[in-house]
């Protein structure tokens, strides 16, 4: 029986398989350049892209459960619907699929409607699958750490409705242990939804108050004009890429991004511990800076 991730090599998937590896999971993982996949010696790495439709077939063949992961790219709504096509062919039910949370929310932001028409396509196809739905990720604050110790300001377009925040590794974990559940179920089990949220909901204002306690001084909060980050963000990534992130941005403004009753228990009964903090991860940041 064999677990295949996708985006193994980003930072979710390579701990995803880490966590699995750990478990004693046969895994093999998608690269499309193995040779620089730097995983552990005991996965399986093939060659595939999601393009690609022959390298699919390879990759998943023999698959029993598998790990579905697109990176925000123009076309990733194509991407997931031909790797879930070929999956089906490979008589492959078992599914975890990373989506987002408030994707039926966020309707006119492109990668969350996305993933959104990915979610009705598992259910369409009748799929037995967990479609994981994470809130932002803690992690996506490092684009910033340097305006935030060298500047004094903390920039993501946060707003005041807050956000409830999850580390990356909470992430990575969760996904590990619903792959491993699936994988081990003597049948395949109904499809679920789990949304992924930190312990926490955060403002702008509540995150610069944690960096200012974290580093010793004065962090505000500047990051409510969606039309500056768009900007900033055009240096690294191109504009489509900006643009969609902005329209995030606004949606993280206008109606946050908040968990359901109940979710924090959850995930921590789930994990067997509590949630990773969000200052928990400002310390950890600021230390090794």
């Amino acid at each position: 029986m064999t677990i295949l991730v996708t985006g193994a090599t980003g930072n979710i998937g390579r701990q995803v398989v880490e966590h699995l590896v750990k478990q004693g999971a046969d895994v093999r993982a998608i690269a499309r350049d193995p040779s620089k996949a730097n995983l552990p010696a005991n996965v399986s790495v093939v060659q595939g892209d999601f393009l690609d439709v022959d390298s699919l077939r390879n990759a998943m063949s023999g698959v029993s459960t598998l790990f579905l992961l697109n990176a925000v790219v123009p076309d990733e709504f194509t991407q997931a619907l031909i790797a879930l096509n070929v999956a089906r062919s490979a008589g492959i039910e078992r599914i975890v699929y990373l989506s987002v949370i408030h994707a039926d929310v966020y309707v006119n932001v492109p990668h969350f409607a996305g993933k959104f028409s990915v979610e009705r396509m598992i259910e369409q196809m009748n799929f037995k699958a967990t479609i994981l739905r994470p809130a932002y990720f803690m992690q996506n604050d490092l684009m910033v750490k340097d305006v935030i110790t060298g500047y004094g300001a903390y920039t993501m377009p946060i707003g005041a409705k807050g956000l409830a925040m999850i580390d990356a590794r909470d992430i990575a974990e969760i996904a590990a242990r619903e792959l491993l559940r699936r994988e081990q179920a003597p049948e395949p089990l109904p499809l679920n939804r789990i949304n992924l949220v930190g312990p926490e909901v955060l403002t702008g204002t509540d995150i610069a108050s944690i960096w200012s306690d974290v580093l010793a001084r004065p962090i505000n909060y500047g990051g409510d004009s969606t039309e500056g980050f768009e900007q900033n963000l055009k240096q690294f990534v191109p504009a489509w890429m900006a643009y969609d992130m902005r329209l995030m941005g606004e949606r993280f403004l206008t109606d946050g991004m908040l968990p359901e009753a109940g979710d924090v228990e959850r995930l921590a009964a789930l994990l067997g511990r509590p949630l990773r903090a969000y200052r928990d991860f400002a310390s950890e940041t600021a230390a090794s800076a």
